[in-house]
């Protein structure tokens, strides 16, 4: 797997995943064991009980004089685990009825932790799997292979999921391991091939930067029509990140192959209507929570209600429904669609100044300082990109932070700066700076014609790219409205 498909997959599992078990008990672990040489005095297990929850539960036990410890925690059903000594952190795949010692240097956990008792075999699988294969360079996808073409990298793939399935029977012949654990190593061995194999054309492209897109086979998407690679027949797949990012990823490669690009204002929605097609049981409602959560931050506010008003009626177990509630109200207010703060404010030139000024533009929002190296850094593109606009539906607005007003104003006049000037008295502590949640500057922002935000991580000022974002922008709110409301046969 490649570097950047482990660690998005470590996110989407993070400390600890667990996935509700219907009809399973729920059951205690038992950790037990000594650390030599230790650093810190607690060890800890980190458990994350929802797929969709970022928060974490976190058991923690205090070290004795002897460096020895114990731990117990209550698991529903196989869970994927971490365990966590200050800065260090290893696998742990924990099931219900586990009882464990685990031993392991204070300095250097992740290569010296021995696992002994129920459910060792299982955890001392995953340490040699990452020794073997994780921190190997040969097995991951690196800049050197992702530039090779289709034929010698599906090669390499093919090698590599070859000696992973070798070493996961041989050790499987050696040990006794549970029918859930082989479920979810297998998965995370076929999965992280389908993935690597599925981004390899989007994640070359961004490598190579002196090649086309590359052009793959007529055959080589093929893999794809096998219908238990999608919806796996074991639910316990879903333990796996890989498989959940393959997910996600297949959503999206479907999504574009139907010519549906990221920038579509109804991305997220068609990927939502893809995935409640063609998904079935538990992966289904993960993969169009996954979808909701990215609509919730890069998608339109409305489109976002109107997929959580769906998925409330298909989640009938509220398994995800309270968490993406939560997740949406957190997110809707700088969503796009949603109306941005109203402010007045005096500019340089002693004018009362309120965003319902430029009713029927756009507007292209800075926060900055003119303490600020960055800000200042980017004033003459500001002037490059008023120019390009000139005489454009636009409005370039410069919200300065500074708590110098005599400074701020010498040098808007001086220098003759294009755009409205307006000050914030207060810095980032005004009324203003919290209403926009501005932490820092320089700190963009577009906003549609109708007030409402547009982009809320527009291309800098500096960028080449923020000319043509901001082309594509004009009317592009109301674009997003004749989308509303969403006639998908839901």
């Amino acid at each position: 797997m490649t570097y950047f498909s482990r660690f998005a997959a470590s996110l989407t599992v993070a400390a600890l995943f667990m996935l509700p078990h219907l009809g399973r008990a729920q059951g205690t672990v038992v950790l037990t064991g000594k650390v030599s040489s230790r650093t810190v005095d607690t060890v800890a297990v980190s458990v994350r009980e929802n797929a969709l929850d970022p928060k974490e539960k976190i058991t923690y036990a205090r070290l004795d004089d002897k460096g020895e410890f114990r731990l117990a925690l209550t698991v529903a059903g196989p869970t994927r685990a971490d365990l966590v000594y200050g800065d260090d952190v290893t696998d742990l795949f924990l099931e219900p009825g586990n009882n464990m010692d685990v031993r392991f240097k204070g300095s250097d956990m992740a290569t010296t932790v021995k696992f002994k008792g129920n459910g060792a075999a299982a955890n001392s699988y995953l340490t040699e799997v990452d020794e073997k294969f994780v921190e190997n360079d040969g097995f991951q996808v690196l800049p050197d292979n992702i530039m090779l073409y289709e034929v010698p990298f599906l090669s390499f793939l093919e090698y590599r999921r070859k000696e992973e399935r070798k070493f996961f029977d041989d050790y499987a012949q050696d040990n006794q391991l549970s029918a859930a654990f082989k479920v979810y190593a297998k998965a995370e061995i076929d999965y992280s091939y389908a993935n690597d194999r599925l981004t390899f054309q989007d994640l070359r492209e961004q490598v190579v930067a002196t090649d086309a897109r590359l052009k793959m086979s007529p055959t080589y998407y093929d893999f794809l029509n096998e219908k238990s690679l999608i919806n796996s027949p074991d639910a316990g797949a879903l333990q796996s990140g890989m498989y959940q990012e393959f997910l996600l990823n297949y959503i999206h490669y479907q999504a574009t192959a139907s010519n549906h690009q990221r920038s579509d204002p109804d991305f997220y929605q068609v990927c939502y209507d893809m995935a409640k097609t063609q998904l079935t049981g538990a992966a289904r409602l993960l993969c169009l929570g996954r979808v909701m959560q990215e609509s919730f931050r890069f998608g339109h506010v409305k489109q976002s209600a109107a997929m959580l008003a769906d998925f409330h009626t298909l989640d009938a177990k509220n398994q995800y429904y309270s968490v993406l509630q939560h997740d949406f109200e957190t997110h809707k207010a700088f969503a796009i669609g949603a109306p941005a703060p109203n402010f007045h404010l005096m500019s340089a030139t002693g004018d009362s100044v309120s965003l319902q000024s430029f009713a029927g533009k756009l507007v292209y929002v800075n926060f900055w300082r003119t303490t600020s190296g960055l800000s200042l850094r980017d004033l003459p593109y500001a002037q490059d990109l008023a120019k390009k606009f000139e005489g454009k539906n636009i409005v370039f607005l410069n919200i300065a932070l500074d708590e110098n007003e005599g400074a701020w104003k010498q040098l808007v006049i001086s220098k003759k700066l294009p755009g409205v000037h307006v000050r914030a008295a207060g810095g980032y502590r005004s009324v203003i700076a919290k209403a926009y949640a501005v932490q820092d500057v320089p700190t963009y922002l577009l906003l549609a014609e109708d007030g409402t935000f547009l982009n809320v991580k527009p291309k800098r000022l500096s960028s080449r790219a923020a000319v043509d974002e901001i082309k594509e922008a004009f009317g592009k709110a109301a674009t997003y409205t004749s989308l509303l409301p969403m006639s998908s046969g839901r």
